[in-house]
């Protein structure tokens, strides 16, 4: 039977387990995520493995993430089924704050990032969420300070967010991204998946084959802006509300003319009935 990571829940512990995991001068990989774990999360695991010879996960719902109207108080918590898995796969440590450990009484300090992060993507729907991603995620790398951090592609955005905040502020952490993990019918899996009904459940993957009939038609040459409309026409029809379906450079996300601009990454975003869903492919 597989013993159970350490955890920790102040700064000064962590940063004590911290140093004890790299004696002998191991490397430390960083998983961040908000618990509610599913396997699209022990694949970010598996490749922390691969990279490092210790692991930290960090368990953390971000309230600054979240706007007043979004699902901060609802959001997944599982946290036995979370440390279950997590020992599983034989984690060393597993940081996991409360609010008050994380922002503190007079907390007053955020980091406002742009370049990615002002997109018109992601931000153009959720204006709060990078501001609260790079703040929270620059605090994980400052607490653990590891030698890698691993971030789900799901998250796109994020990611390049995340890769140009750790660049910019000489954080001395290399961001790696990790492939998005889909369920057989292509659905990403996502912690929020559990809020869709039966019957969403069968028409979520839509977003996954309407991403790929329009790369499909972006490589075969077909025009530029009828190939994106085929694939937001496919979302809209099966009775999504669709608040993205963009094709973008898949370094800079700024937007593209032309497959010959790439490379190429189309993303996406939209509800269905109560849940919002993201996902993105390259073409």
């Amino acid at each position: 039977m597989s013993r159970s990571p350490m955890v920790v829940r102040t700064v000064p512990a962590l940063r004590r387990a911290v140093e004890a995991l790299r004696s002998r001068k191991a490397a430390v990989a960083l998983v961040p995520t908000m618990g509610a774990l599913h396997d699209g999360h022990m694949s970010l695991v598996r490749l922390a493995k691969r990279r490092s010879q210790k692991v930290v996960v960090s368990i953390f719902v971000n309230p600054t993430q979240f706007a007043p109207t979004e699902d901060f108080g609802s959001y997944p918590r599982t946290w036995k089924a979370d440390l279950a898995k997590l020992t599983a796969e034989k984690v060393d440590l597993v940081w996991n704050p409360d609010v008050k450990a994380m922002y503190p009484d007079g907390f007053a300090t955020r980091i406002v990032p742009e370049g990615p992060a002002t997109a018109g993507l992601e931000d153009r729907f959720r204006p709060h969420f990078f501001g609260g991603v790079a703040t929270v995620v620059g605090k994980l790398f400052t607490q653990v300070r590891p030698d890698v951090a691993i971030f789900g592609e799901k998250d796109f955005q994020q990611l390049r967010v995340v890769t140009q905040m750790a660049a910019d502020l000489d954080l001395g952490v290399k961001v790696i991204g990790s492939r998005t993990v889909r369920e057989r019918d292509g659905l990403a899996m996502s912690s929020r998946n559990v809020y869709l009904s039966a019957e969403e459940r069968q028409t979520a993957p839509t977003l996954h084959r309407a991403m790929k009939e329009s790369a499909k038609r972006l490589k075969a040459g077909e025009d530029f802006e009828a190939a994106m409309a085929a694939g937001r026409e496919l979302i809209t029809a099966a009775g999504f509300a669709l608040d993205y379906f963009e094709a973008r450079h898949a370094g800079t996300l700024a937007p593209i003319a032309s497959i010959k601009d790439g490379p190429v990454r189309i993303l996406v975003a939209a509800k269905l009935g109560t849940t919002r869903l993201i996902d993105n492919i390259g073409v």
